[in-house]
């Protein structure tokens, strides 16, 4: 199964299949070894490959003429350049489906957390699986939607007002008053509000939330409605259980691939890991997206100096109708076929919530 991302066309002539074939099997190699590939080692170790060494070599110097590979001053192999990686992604790759086993993994661990613990847990869960760098953008609350409110007096003058979202969140406030909130009509007033927003979203509530009251004020006790109409901001402002964006995990994944052992790639990821900002604005750009949703930007594309030697899959996830997205930051040698199908389940488990 192959996936046709839209980041890019190639200007280049149309490939021949030994060439497609040459390229795929070259990209193949250096994500499993790290290592540049060289003509017998394609001749000699890749099963399907009937080629002779000299051969092999005749098309790695096209491929290498066209920029789809390079070849480093210390070897005489050949590594993938952006753009080899680029059109392998394209049109070369084929899928490699998560396992059973990690499904469940992933199934058991999701489920078993309200939103926010499982939103943490995806961040651990995608590190674990995926051996690179981890993200969880958390959605924009503004989004998610309202079941309903329940009123409960504490006093004659405090009421205990209950937000239920969707994804088993919950809000409560507490609203002071001069009013006997205990001979008050809380049923039918809590009744009326509900049926005004039940099934809308915190955005909507707080923007309409007042003319909707003041269009059926007749039905409120007058003191009560005037609680409400002040309080709005309190009850329907979005808000995170804690200032966090994003949610981190895995950065001690990078450190254990041979990429890493260049100081400047280890002083790159410490100072991705400490900027939440560059993180969110990667994972909220719209390039590089594929038909199934899932981004993949590569090297350079990334458009950050400090990023280059990197690649990120990413995909983006709703729960209760709030958006969010999650990702994974690795090498540019990364396992694509593999971390596409991670994130893209990843995010669909999200999306069940």
């Amino acid at each position: 199964m192959s996936i046709n991302y839209s980041f890019r066309k190639h200007n280049d002539r149309e490939l021949t299949d030994r060439e497609k074939f040459i390229l795929r099997s070259i990209v193949q190699a250096y994500i499993l070894t790290a290592s540049p590939v060289g003509s017998r080692f394609l001749s000699k170790y890749v099963e399907e490959c009937k080629l002779s060494p000299a051969t092999i070599r005749n098309v790695m110097a096209d491929l290498e003429e066209m920029e789809f590979i390079s070849h480093p001053h210390t070897s005489a192999g050949r590594v993938p350049t952006d753009k080899g990686y680029r059109l392998y992604v394209d049109s070369l790759m084929n899928i490699e489906h998560i396992s059973e086993s990690e499904q469940i993994v992933v199934d058991t661990h999701l489920l078993a957390h309200p939103y926010e613990g499982a939103l943490k847990d995806a961040s651990r869960i995608l590190g674990s699986l995926s051996h690179y760098l981890a993200i969880v953008e958390l959605p924009n609350l503004a989004d998610i939607i309202v079941r309903q409110i329940q009123l409960m007096p504490l006093s004659s003058q405090r009421l205990l007002v209950v937000v239920e979202l969707e994804s088993k969140l919950v809000r409560t406030v507490t609203l002071e008053t001069d009013i006997d909130i205990q001979s008050a009509p809380l049923d039918i007033v809590s009744t009326f509000i509900n049926s005004k927003i039940s099934g809308k979203s915190l955005r909507y509530i707080r923007l309409n939330f007042v003319s909707i009251l003041q269009e059926h004020s007749n039905f409120l006790h007058s003191s009560l409605f005037r609680l409400f109409v002040e309080s709005v901001d309190v009850l329907f402002k979005p808000h995170q259980a804690n200032k966090e964006k994003v949610h981190i995990a895995g950065a001690q994944n990078l450190l254990k691939h041979p990429e890493f052992d260049n100081p400047e790639h280890v002083r790159g990821i410490i100072e991705l890991v400490e900027s939440e900002d560059i993180i969110i604005h990667l994972l909220d750009r719209k390039d590089g997206i594929s038909d199934t949703g899932i981004k993949v930007i590569i090297g350079d594309e990334l458009g950050e100096e400090k990023l280059k030697n990197y690649s990120l899959v990413s995909g983006s996830y709703s729960i209760s109708g709030a958006n969010g997205s999650i990702g994974l930051i690795g090498p540019k040698r990364m396992n694509y076929s593999k971390m596409i199908s991670l994130v893209e389940y990843v995010a669909g488990a999200l999306s069940n919530q």
